[in-house]
Parts: structure tokens; sequence; C-alpha cells
């Protein structure tokens, strides 16, 4: 080979390893030598290959690797070469250490080529060995990157899940051994980014604050990115911006709502908050919006929603499984929050099939004497899992002595439990009476679309039929009542829990 053709394989193999790697040297290398190229495994196994035809010789790449490995070990040379009929098989180990010794854990770089060998083909794959070590070197070390991206991944979506689901030591255990330290209090932060921008956003985020929030990569909805913030970062000096309104400017096509300062023990409640007000800024200019201040549903059921949430619940709680395999009380609990939460993306979220959250609902609806079908059974559901997730002194105090639980009529249809009965004397409460008002308010002169939506089990299609409109025009009535609600009620999570219960509560006051 001429020294300028030499020089011209050298710039153009390197030019390959740095834009095609391995799979592009491997094909060049077929080209020149109109046959097979490969990548063998000390095991014979075929790493990588190319060839130049369809029809090209395959060879017997165990065969010729086991007579390499022991030529090349025994008589101490760093090539061989072996004639198959009318085929020249050349082996070059890619690792060869000490110098002169073969290496028989190292991977073998195989070329058939039809004889007579053409001109110059051994020291072109002489040649070729470093830039092709490098490259296997280094795509190695990127798949090895990958999966500690992905187990750092789902690390985080694993104490995310432990922190929504109220078990707060054991997000803080397993946390430990990732950065940065779980913060408390916190502000939770839903950033909805387009198409496949979510590392990119991811890193505008971490920049953004200095790396002190905990951000997740959303297991439910792809486009979504969660940020467990510190509270303090929504409350800066003066001049400063904060973080959440920084991403929200850079990243020219992405959405972000943030909830209320909130108790680490609470990131449910501000994951919920932050949801809703990503509803509303998806209608604002800034893109931009945080919750509203608006008190939940569970701080004003007082002693007695306790008194009723326990009751509805224990039949959940006391859940002993038949069998070892079998679901228990802890995560039926978090099937049922999981499901009310997210609906059918809560096969996402816990990582399970849809025939096994199927099962575990009709056994959670067995055990409560709920009709988990039906939207007051699942309101009644929500309330007393919030509830039982919210601490007793911190709800509204009782202003009358408690009284009996007077009977509940959530409509037509049987399997209500008579711990579920009992929830209209709770909503009777002049605490949750206010809260009631508070949260209709907005929606007065729409109630009609509401309470039919509702009435309707929150199906779009036979709520347009009964207020007489399409389902375009009924999709978009409720996308208006989600902006002066500041509250999400297309998607999950979704605040129709909270407006039946609210509705209802008007209807049971004189």
């Amino acid at each position: 080979m001429r020294s300028g053709e030499r020089a011209d394989d050298l710039l153009r193999m390197h030019r390959l390893a740095r834009t095609g790697g391995t799979a592009e040297l491997l094909r060049w290398l077929a080209g020149r030598a109109e046959g097979w190229a490969g990548l063998v495994g000390p095991d014979g196994t075929v790493l990588h290959a190319a060839a130049r035809t369809a029809g090209a010789m395959v060879p017997d790449v165990a065969g010729l690797v086991a007579e390499g490995a022991s030529a090349l070990t025994e008589r101490g040379v760093q090539a061989y070469s072996l004639d198959t009929g009318a085929y020249t098989a050349l082996l070059f180990p890619l690792g060869v250490s000490p110098p002169g010794a073969g290496d028989p854990f190292a991977p073998v770089l195989a070329v058939v080529t039809p004889r007579p060998v053409a001109a110059g083909l051994a020291t072109l794959l002489a040649d070729v060995v470093l830039p092709l070590s490098l490259c296997l070197q280094a795509e190695m070390l990127e798949r090895k990157r990958r999966r500690v991206d992905l187990a750092e991944s789902r690390g985080r979506e694993a104490v995310l899940h432990l922190l929504m689901t109220g078990q707060l030591s054991v997000a803080q255990q397993v946390a430990g051994a990732l950065r940065p330290r779980l913060p408390d209090p916190v502000r939770v932060c839903v950033v909805e980014c387009s198409g496949g921008g979510r590392d990119e956003v991811a890193r505008v985020c971490a920049d953004a604050d200095g790396g002190r929030s905990w951000i997740v990569r959303c297991p439910v909805y792809a486009r979504h990115l969660i940020l467990v913030m510190p509270a303090e970062a929504g409350e800066l000096e003066p001049g400063v911006v904060p973080p959440d309104e920084t991403v929200a400017a850079r990243v020219g096509d992405c959405v972000v709502g943030v909830s209320e300062p909130v108790p680490l023990a609470d990131t449910a409640t501000g994951y919920r908050q932050a949801f809703h007000a990503l509803a509303v800024a998806r209608e604002l200019p800034a893109r931009h919006a945080r919750f509203g201040v608006s008190p939940d549903s569970a701080l004003v059921v007082g002693p007695d929603g306790h008194r009723w949430a326990d009751e509805l619940l224990n039949p959940l709680l006391t859940h002993v499984p038949r069998r070892a395999q079998d679901p228990g009380s802890q995560e039926l609990l978090a099937t049922a929050a999981s499901w009310l939460a997210f609906s059918s993306h809560a096969t996402d979220h816990l990582k399970v099939h849809r025939n096994t959250l199927a099962a575990r609902l009709r056994l959670i609806g067995e055990l409560l004497g709920l009709d988990l079908h039906r939207l007051a059974d699942q309101a009644a559901l929500d309330l007393a899992l919030r509830v039982r997730a919210t601490p007793a002194p911190a709800c509204t105090p009782e202003p009358a002595p408690p009284t009996p639980l007077a009977p509940y009529d959530s409509g037509p249809g049987p399997g209500t439990s008579k711990a579920a009965r009992g929830l209209d004397d709770v909503l009777r409460r002049p605490a949750v009476r206010d809260w009631a008002d508070q949260q209709l308010a907005p929606v007065r002169g729409a109630e009609e679309t509401l309470r039919t939506w509702l009435g309707c089990e929150g199906r779009i299609g036979p709520a347009a039929a009964e207020l007489g409109i399409s389902v375009p025009g009924a999709r978009k009535r409720l996308t208006r009542l989600e902006t002066v609600l500041q509250r999400s009620l297309l998607r999950p999570p979704s605040a129709r829990y909270d407006l039946w219960l609210a509705l209802r509560a008007r209807d049971l006051a004189p």
C-alpha cells in the first residue's frame, strides 16, 4: 500500500470512528475486504458484524475464534490468518496485554476475504485495531452510563412513589443514597414538556436552582417532569426569579404548575395542587401558574369525618390476604390511591398489568362494599383516604358534639356500605358547607354543565347528549370551567371528587 493511500485510509477510519462508531467501521472494512467483517467475543458470540453483500460468506465464527485464540496465545503473536478453501480468515485481537501475548478475554476482529488477499489489507486491519478498540470501549461506557442513569431514574421514581403513599421514613432512607437530600417543607412543581425534550428540560431545571430540587421523570405522563423543590425556592429576595418561573421563561414550549408550600409528608397533596395549576397555566400567556389558596376537603370534616373514614376503611386496613402472593392492606391502599389519582394510568404508576389492577379494584370494592364504577363511591373513598392521611389535630374543630351518622344515598345502585352511607352527616357540617360554597363560587351560572357532567359519571359523551350539544362543545365548556375553577377536570388527577362532594354538601344544606 502506498503511503498516500494509507494516509487516506487512516483519515477515513478515524472519521468513521467519530461519526459512525463500530458499525460504520465494520461496514467499511467489509467493503474493503470484499467479504465479511465482525467483532467476536471470546466465547464465539458475534458482537457486531457487517457483510459487503447479502450473499457474502459467513464463517464458522466459533471454530475460527477457538483456533485463532489458541494460536494467538500459544505462539505469542498479535495476528493470525487461516486459509479456508477459497477464502482467508484474518484475526486481530482488540486488546493485547502484555504486548506479544494473546488476551483470552479480548474481542477479536475477524475478517473473511476471497483469496488471494488484497495487497495492503493486513496493514489496513492492523491500523484499524486501535480506533476500533476505542469505539468499542466508548460504546460499552455509554451503555453502562445509560444503565446507571436508568437505575438512578428508577430510584428517584421509587422515592416519589413512597412520598405519594405517605411512607416518609422509607423514602428518606432510600433517598439517602442519592442527591440532593429531600427538603422539608416543599413545593411540588409539574413541568409539561414538548415531544422528547424532557431530558433537556431536566438539565435546565437543575441549573435553575443549583441542583437543590428532587427531579423525577413522571412514570404516568411521558411529557411531565415532577420537581420537589425547597419551599423557600418560591419566596426569594426581590429581583431574584424563582426556579419554576426561570424554567417557564427559558424553555419556550413548556408549561409549569406549582403547588403551595406543603410538608414533605403531604407530597401527594402538593402534586395534586401542581397538576391543577398546570391546567390553568396552559391557558395563560406566561405558561406558568401557582395553585390558588383553597382548603383541602380533608381539613374541614372534623372528628365525625375522621370517625367516618376510619369506619369506612377498616375492612381494608385489617385485611389479611389468604395467600402469601396476594396483595396486603398497604398494597391495596396504595392501589386505591393511585387509581383514584390516575385512573387507568395507574398501571404505569404501579408498574402492574391492567388485569392485576382490575382484580385489586374488585377486591377493594368487595371489602368496602363500594361500587367503584360510580363517581359517588369514588368520591367517598377518595375523601376517606385523604382524611386518613391528614393528622386529626389539623382538622377544623367540631363546633357541636358528634351526632350519629345519618344514612347516605349516593343514588340508585347496589353495593354501598353502611359506613359510606354516613357521609351525608359529615357533609352537613357548617365548615364543609362553607368549603363547598367556596369551591362552587366561581361556577355560578355554569353549574348546569358541571352537574350534568358529574351526573354522567364524568363521561363527556353522555353529558353532551344530555346537554343537547356536541362532544367538542362539551369539552370546550369543561375546559373553560378548568380555567375558572383553576383545577384540572379532564385529565387525572381531577377535581371531580371534590366538586361532587361540594355539590352534595350544597344539596344537603337547609
